[in-house]
């Protein structure tokens, strides 16, 4: 008795239980009347005969145990990843029976069971991955093969009878939102990298300059979103009055000019701070050498220190590109377009499918912008050991 409960991992056996009362306790969809009018659970005592769901469960117990008992990672993560893939298929494959004898606008809508369901399974394979210590490229590769596999399921049309694949085909504008979205992004960094860069090196060789910058842009940083959108109207709307021909380049007080504005202050503060904290970090030792080496200042800057302080800069980078592609979905408020403008029609309209619909892919956006910038971050690393 004491050799099994050796065996057992915690951290699984939490996540075990957890799901095994997701699963029977909470509803996995839910049936609606109509788009906004809420809907009856429908749980998995009234799912689990159809073919799909006898596939489904003997894995997702089989996901359970591994997680608990086993000390082989490589099963853990593939049957976790296996039992999610075979849920959506389930789910996919219920939506007809469940709608059969049904009002022409009934939907079929995820419930909280499902999302509990997907961040549990997600939490297993995550620990898995984390302890099987994948180098960063084979990691991006297996996510990157695991999302193209989801993908893949509801481009099928499995699932456009759930209510969140339908008020994605009615939106005929959504890669128009997202490509919008991601050049809101590019357009605010590439410029803070422009000047936050050189800005940053120059707070780590100048004392005084750093006493100076970096609280003003501590106070920018301080401000809220909504707030800072708000103030950048005002100059930008009077701009626009003034001088017509920049309002005819899209300078005015609502769209994008205001939220590529805020977006810039916002990603000053962490380039210019992790610029100086990496060069700051640099050993004076390897400076000497390059020194030693007849190296001039423009050698040793380009050669030397910013190879040596890319990872920590890189890491400011990160921050950056993940809060402002959560950023971008609130500009949608203000008319500067992305996936934040289905959040704010969703809440408006009190569609909680639209809401996701604009959430879900910022969130995507976000995780897949993290981890490519954690495996360069991890590449750099080895290159500069």
């Amino acid at each position: 008795m004491l050799s099994v409960l050796r065996r057992v991992d915690r951290l699984g056996l939490t996540l075990s239980l957890a799901s095994t009362l997701t699963l029977v306790l909470l509803p996995l969809v839910n049936l609606q009347p109509n788009r906004i009018l809420p809907g009856q659970g429908v749980a998995l005592s009234q799912l689990w005969q159809q073919n799909s769901f006898l596939l489904f469960l003997p894995l997702f117990l089989l996901a359970l145990l591994s997680a608990t008992f086993s000390r082989r990672l490589w099963p853990r993560a593939m049957m976790s990843a296996a039992a999610l893939l075979l849920l959506i298929i389930a789910l996919g494959n219920s939506t007809t029976l469940l709608l059969e004898d049904q009002p022409p606008f009934a939907r079929v809508s995820l419930g909280s069971g499902f999302w509990t369901l997907l961040l549990l399974l997600g939490l297993l394979m995550t620990d898995a991955l984390i302890k099987l210590q994948i180098a960063p490229l084979p990691r991006l590769a297996l996510v990157a093969i695991y999302l193209s596999a989801i993908f893949t399921l509801l481009a099928s049309g499995l699932w456009d009878q759930i209510s969140l694949m339908l008020e994605y085909h009615n939106q005929e504008r959504f890669w128009q939102q997202g490509g919008r979205h991601l050049l809101l992004v590019a357009g605010s960094i590439l410029p803070a990298l422009l000047i936050g860069v050189p800005l940053g090196i120059r707070c780590h060789r100048s004392p005084r300059v750093r006493a100076a910058i970096l609280p003003v842009l501590s106070l920018l940083q301080t401000i809220p979103s909504l707030a800072m959108f708000g103030l950048l109207m005002i100059p930008l709307s009077l701009l626009a009055t003034s001088f017509p021909l920049l309002s005819e380049f899209g300078i005015r007080g609502i769209g994008a000019a205001p939220a590529l504005l805020a977006l810039f202050l916002y990603s000053l503060l962490p380039i210019v701070s992790n610029t100086a904290a990496g060069f700051d970090g640099l050993d004076p030792a390897v400076l000497q050498a390059a020194k030693g080496m007849g190296m001039n200042q423009r050698q040793r800057l380009w050669q030397v220190e910013l190879p040596l302080a890319l990872p920590v800069m890189l890491s400011g980078l990160r921050i950056v590109l993940t809060m402002n592609i959560g950023l971008v979905a609130v500009a949608g408020l203000i008319g500067g377009g992305g996936y934040g403008t289905y959040i704010f029609q969703g809440l408006g309209q009190t569609a909680t499918d639209l809401v996701l619909l604009g959430t879900l892919p910022t969130i995507l956006l976000a995780f897949i912008a993290a981890m490519a910038i954690d495996t360069l971050i991890a590449l750099t690393q080895r290159e500069t050991r």
